[in-house]
């Protein structure tokens, strides 16, 4: 098992999600039971899988969870996407989602191949 809260790549999608959370209050009401929640949802899912893969019993089923957490975070990468076009992100904001997010793909990218390995 391994401690979820040391892991960089979960502090860092815990302070993404937050990010989320505050840019997307500005979203469009109509908005809240669709793209905003899903958004939100799969956003949220990404620091939940690696917690849950942490507490895992084996390597081979945190590495499931470290891909289940990089799936969602392609899933909020093609949301944010679709934010921007109905311009209900700022271009700053998409700006600095996508780049954070690009960096905690490219971490659990890393961390997958390290258990993989292992």
């Amino acid at each position: 098992m391994h401690n979820f809260r040391e892991l960089e790549v979960w502090k860092k999608s815990i302070e993404l999600t937050t990010t989320f959370y505050r840019i997307s209050k500005s979203f469009p009401k109509e908005e809240l039971f669709g793209l905003t929640s899903q958004a939100r949802r799969c956003m949220v899912s990404i620091p939940s899988n690696i917690a849950e893969g942490a507490g895992r019993e084996t390597d081979k089923q945190f590495v499931q969870f470290l891909s289940i957490a990089l799936a969602s975070s392609f899933e909020f990468k093609t949301q944010i996407l679709i934010a921007f076009n109905l311009q209900y992100l700022k271009v700053q904001d998409y700006d600095l989602l996508h780049s954070e997010l690009k960096h905690i793909q490219n971490m659990l990218v890393k961390l997958i191949k390290i258990y993989k390995i292992n």
